[in-house]
């Protein structure tokens, strides 16, 4: 069975912290290797993950937060001038991560339903990320736009991208 929930048990976040390494230094060689095999979000305590989970075990993930500087202050200088024209309250949306063996299906359209119907209830009126670069069709198909060059490095590069509110509440 399914369950989409906001994380909330110290089992949950630590297998987030699983996936997190699994995901962000096995597959996409942002972080450095570590005997634990986890991988702490920096951010950590300012996010609030969604997740999925079949039966007891975590498949899917996302985090959302709402306190500067984002991830992408550091990568862009003056974030805010890219913003459209009376955009002036930004979220970010982090860490997205389904396990290789669920994906292809829907279980990433419903976590992000379920994020997205967050956000529309939040002070923001426009919502960040730095998308991987080969899920970018993936992202404009939800309504993300791309904006600025890429950031990252050789081993790992993103497309920042945006989302606002009213683009938002159309898809839902």
């Amino acid at each position: 069975m399914l369950t989409f929930k906001i994380a909330s048990t110290e089992e949950e976040f630590e297998q987030i912290f699983i996936l997190n390494y699994e995901t962000f230094v096995e597959e996409i060689p942002q972080h450095q290797q570590s005997e634990s095999r986890k991988l702490i979000d920096k951010f950590h305590h300012q996010n609030t993950y969604f997740i999925c989970k079949k039966d007891d075990e975590l498949i899917a993930m996302i985090a959302y937060r709402n306190q500067r500087p984002f991830s992408l202050d550091h990568k862009l200088p003056n974030l805010d001038s890219y913003f459209p024209h009376g955009k002036t309250k930004p979220c970010e949306l982090r860490l997205l991560s389904v396990k290789k063996e669920y994906r292809g299906g829907k279980i990433f359209f419903q976590i992000a339903l379920q994020l997205m119907q967050y956000v529309l209830n939040q002070d923001c009126d426009i919502a960040l990320i730095s998308g991987a670069t080969k899920q970018e069709k993936l992202y404009k198909h939800i309504g993300f736009v791309p904006f600025a060059h890429l950031v990252g490095d050789e081993k790992a590069k993103f497309q920042p991208m945006f989302i606002t509110h009213e683009t938002i509440a159309l898809k839902i």
